[in-house]
């Protein structure tokens, strides 16, 4: 699948504010310095699409795009929210909860793993969740241009080993680098299956 047209469609705090067209909705989300915005725009082939920033955590709210006029890519707040009250991070984690459980639309979740560290605990217990309610998702390595190939390939296969300490069959993954492109035929072949 090509992506020919990304517009911008509204931002909401809560799913039943979202869009009214019902389409298919792909969302991304992940830990704030993850790299979400830069892979959204390297998928859509649009640098000013999402908002990036070097101040972790910016998106604050649920953001669709449509995309192609046939599915919405939707550019969730991240998780391990990056300095702000506890208020305001019970408020993001509230939201996000309220959009993964009750958007019917939602036709699966990519989480987003920055592959030059080990998976985080907060990515385990996030993934964990999904898992306790039955929200199909899968696992996008970003910065994947960060490492060598073999460093990658190793680092890559440990976090496959720990999770595999939580889950029997592991979810569809991924590597993408919004530096380079890689990734992104394999991660929109995969969407297009769906649509």
């Amino acid at each position: 699948m090509r992506i020919t047209e990304a517009k911008f469609a509204g931002s909401s705090v809560r799913a039943a504010l979202k869009p009214s067209r019902k389409l298919p909705e792909f969302a991304f989300i992940g830990r704030s310095n993850v790299g979400k915005s830069s892979l959204i725009n390297m998928l859509c082939g649009n640098s000013k699409l999402a908002k990036t920033s070097s101040t972790p955590g910016k998106t604050k709210l649920i953001n669709h795009f449509i995309i192609n006029d046939s599915w919405y890519l939707v550019d969730l707040p991240g998780y391990g929210f990056a300095k702000i009250s506890k208020k305001e991070r019970e408020e993001l984690r509230m939201m996000i909860n309220d959009y993964i459980q009750n958007s019917d639309e939602m036709v699966l979740l990519f989480v987003l793993v920055d592959s030059r560290h080990d998976i985080q605990k907060i990515d385990l217990e996030f993934i964990s969740g999904l898992g306790e309610n039955g929200i199909p998702f899968a696992i996008i390595f970003t910065k994947g241009d960060k490492l060598g190939p073999n460093a990658l390939k190793a680092q890559i296969e440990k976090d496959k080993a720990i999770l595999s300490e939580q889950w029997e069959e592991l979810p569809p993954m991924f590597v993408s680098s919004s530096e380079t492109g890689a990734g992104k035929e394999e991660i929109l072949e995969y969407i297009g299956q769906y649509i």
